[in-house]
């Protein structure tokens, strides 16, 4: 039956193997036909060798296509062939014509119990691929709107949970988005959707496979949009940035009275990065973090009037303050008026930093500490009015969780998230 060469077939054996595959012990027609086949090739008489020898391999690739192995069981199933078909070879030149009856009928039982392993194996392979949950990227838009449903606006906690804001916060900013960021719907993806999977995004962050599995939509699409959706974020800062208002000289607030005409207070913080190692260099900072350095100004009430990112986590303090000085639309200082910054900055014109080699900072007053000199009076209300910028960075790290570990974003994009976070 198989063989390497020419096989003598005697009309016994072709009629065993033809009663063997007529049983349907294959239990298969088609295998029913291959039999008869084989019949029909060595029916030319006894001892009289077939037309056309049978290959192990045409007879493999027959099992392997009917049966839809892997590559790598395929290929073994094939080796195991070549072995058996050898051994045959070698066996049938000892025997003689009588006993290759009995030989075709102990193969043909081989072949029966490897099919229905085979079969067995592949209905096992199809059962459990038909257990495994599918999820479509292909939803339509009535399924992504329930699904928008679900994870937005159930509840106001859900909302919160997902995107950091209530569903009435959530609602307006979509509306500002949209007047006046100019974030516009497009045919399959509505304003709040964009802005769902950005929010998303920034508050956990959720990375780009997270977001494709939460929202049902491709990779590329949720690019597209989170990018979008900063630029028109960025566009609100002339609305959503405070205009700072001084200290009126009527204040009676513990930590600002003595301070009129202060504007607020302005500080740096850190935010990890991850750069091209070409690149670590300049962005490493003094703790060995890479980093980009970003100034924030803030209100006696922790609203935020100016932020300028992107400087390097080498960058000295005063360097990226001249910086947002120097812009032609950048930090601008009225006359008189100043904001408190700490002993990383200079006293100068509309700044008022502590003395220099004094306590100042907060945790050297407790424990029933007190300041013994005038000037170690001035560091501490300096300190405690000066500590709201601090506070505001703690709350916006706090609150969006992209800015509290590196990301693998290029340092433009993460400008832009750093802003559109302040600014949200």
């Amino acid at each position: 039956m198989i063989g390497c060469g020419i096989i003598c077939v005697t009309p016994l054996a072709i009629g065993t193997l033809n009663l063997l595959l007529c049983d349907g012990l294959f239990g298969n027609n088609e295998m029913i036909g291959s039999s008869r086949k084989l019949c029909s090739l060595a029916g030319n008489g006894a001892g009289k060798p077939v037309g056309k020898p049978l290959s192990p391999v045409l007879l493999a690739e027959n099992m392997v296509e009917r049966n839809g192995l892997l590559p790598a069981r395929a290929r073994k199933f094939r080796r195991e062939m070549e072995k058996a078909s050898a051994l045959l070879c070698t066996v049938m030149d000892e025997v003689t014509t009588e006993t290759i009856g009995e030989i075709i009928v102990c193969m043909v039982t081989l072949m029966v119990a490897l099919h229905n392993c085979l079969m067995h194996e592949a209905l096992t392979i199809g059962v459990h691929r038909n257990r495994l949950p599918c999820r479509s990227y292909t939803l339509d838009f009535h399924e992504k709107r329930a699904h928008l449903r679900n994870l937005v606006y159930s509840n106001d906690n859900n909302c919160y949970n997902v995107l950091r804001m209530y569903m009435a916060t959530f609602d307006r900013l979509c509306s500002m988005l949209d007047e006046i960021g100019g974030l516009k719907p497009t045919k399959h993806m509505l304003v709040d959707e964009q802005v769902a999977m950005c929010l998303n995004v920034l508050a956990h962050h959720a990375k780009n496979r997270v977001i494709q599995w939460n929202f049902g939509r491709s990779g590329s699409t949720i690019s597209k949009y989170f990018k979008a959706v900063l630029k028109a974020t960025i566009r609100l800062h002339r609305v959503l940035y405070k205009i700072p208002n001084p200290v009126p000289k009527d204040s009676t607030d513990p930590r600002w009275k003595w301070f009129k005409n202060c504007l607020g207070a302005l500080d740096e913080t850190h935010i990890r990065i991850r750069v091209h190692k070409d690149d670590q260099t300049r962005f490493r900072n003094r703790k060995g973090d890479l980093t980009i350095n970003v100034l924030g100004v803030c209100s006696q009430d922790a609203q935020f009037i100016y932020v300028l990112s992107g400087w390097e986590g080498s960058a000295a303090d005063g360097r990226v303050l001249k910086s947002a000085l120097d812009k032609p639309r950048g930090f601008k200082v009225p006359a008189h008026r100043y904001y408190l910054v700490d002993a990383g900055y200079s006293n100068a014109e509309g700044f008022l930093a502590p003395y220099r080699g004094q306590r100042y900072h907060l945790n050297e007053w407790r424990e029933g500490r007190h300041p013994t000199t005038p000037r170690e009076c001035v560091n501490m209300r300096h300190s405690a009015a000066r500590n709201v910028i601090e506070r505001c960075f703690g709350m916006l790290k706090n609150r969006w969780a992209i800015l509290r570990s590196p990301s693998f974003y290029p340092v433009k994009t993460h400008n832009m998230i750093v802003i559109a976070c302040c600014t949200i």
